[in-house]
């Protein structure tokens, strides 16, 4: 049984939204956090990316004694929705709902992974975690369903491509009837699941929960640039491919081939396990590193289809690391939720 709740959501009261929202904290690199904080001493990667945990601490204190964060006077839930441009160039919109959503544990099978995690980035935020007692990120959930919301009219919140309402409570207690019996699937956000469910004392996440049955949800495959091949052999030769490709491809030497393995794209090629692996969604920027000399070989994969994620997760399996790109990824900055 999925348990969610409404809740007395922590926001900005800023003139200028974009100023303080960014990506989530595991997209960002060094260059990229120098340009968020010196966008506003207010941003949020003040507090998702912080010099220390307790600075981020007294920096989300000081933002709600000075009026820059308040909190919402009633507990709500909210309908997301996020107009975006895809990898392909193709304009689509995706929509869900955000809810206090109650993390348990893998094995009552109620939330499912489908990606393995590393011991370092959950550490780091548990201290942050503990230090702040506030979800700074939502996580990014499927559930197998459909919901419709009509008449919303302005948006409460809106920044970019994002669209924020409150959901009355009349449709808040619908909903948490409808997804009493359901299974959710975590598309993104498994390290700070993990991080939730370690943190203890009956914990609650900051959760965008996405209807699977929409055009709008997409996954893009995410590609492997690999430093050293280690040792794979020739294997069959093939022309230049196409948009859809046919396999698994591995491009190196200006030659591309067609790799042949058991399992999904990423299960293959984590199974030749190359060395120095990098990632990044635009096959051409794939292509043109080895074309630089900068690695040895790239291998080009296709989309995992979401019911194939499923199909993992709910025989109790994960994948390789980056198996998934869920686009657009969710903003953090819109929403915080409180512990307490």
């Amino acid at each position: 049984m999925a348990r969610i709740r409404p809740f007395r959501a922590l926001r900005y009261d800023v003139p200028d939204l974009a100023a303080v929202v960014a990506p989530p904290y595991d997209v960002i690199s060094e260059e990229d956090r120098a340009d968020y904080l010196a966008r506003s001493p207010y941003n949020v990667v003040h507090l998702t990316l912080p010099d220390s945990e307790e600075q981020a601490a007294r920096d989300l204190a000081a933002w709600q004694e000075e009026g820059v964060l308040v909190r919402e006077p009633e507990p709500s839930y909210w309908w997301l929705s996020q107009d975006y441009v895809g990898p392909d160039g193709v304009a689509r919109q995706r929509e869900g709902f955000v809810a206090s959503l109650h993390a348990e544990p893998y094995e009552n099978r109620v939330i499912l992974p489908h990606e393995r995690t590393h011991a370092g980035p959950k550490e780091g935020r548990l201290r942050l975690l503990r230090a702040t007692r506030t979800q700074l990120e939502p996580l990014f959930f499927l559930w197998d369903g459909t919901i419709e919301v009509d008449g919303l009219g302005e948006p409460d919140l809106e920044v970019d491509g994002d669209k924020l309402w409150r959901l009355d409570p009349e449709f808040g207690a619908a909903l948490t009837e409808e997804l009493a019996d359901a299974q959710l699937l975590i598309a993104d956000g498994h390290h700070r699941y993990e991080t939730a469910l370690a943190f203890g004392e009956s914990p609650w996440v900051l959760a965008v929960i996405v209807p699977t049955d929409q055009e709008g949800l997409t996954i893009f495959p995410t590609h492997r640039i690999a430093r050293s091949v280690n040792g794979v052999a020739p294997v069959t030769p093939i022309d230049p491919p196409g948009d859809e490709l046919p396999g698994v491809v591995l491009y190196r030497d200006g030659r591309y081939e067609l790799v042949e393995g058991e399992g999904l794209d990423p299960e293959i090629v984590d199974a030749l396990k190359p060395e120095g692996v990098t990632y990044t969604p635009q096959r051409r920027e794939a292509v043109a590193a080895v074309d630089r000399g900068e690695a040895e070989a790239a291998f080009l994969l296709r989309p995992t289809r979401i019911e194939d994620v499923w199909e993992v997760a709910e025989r109790g399996d994960v994948m390789p690391q980056k198996s998934t790109f869920f686009y657009p990824k969710l903003t953090s900055g819109l929403l915080f939720h409180p512990l307490d």
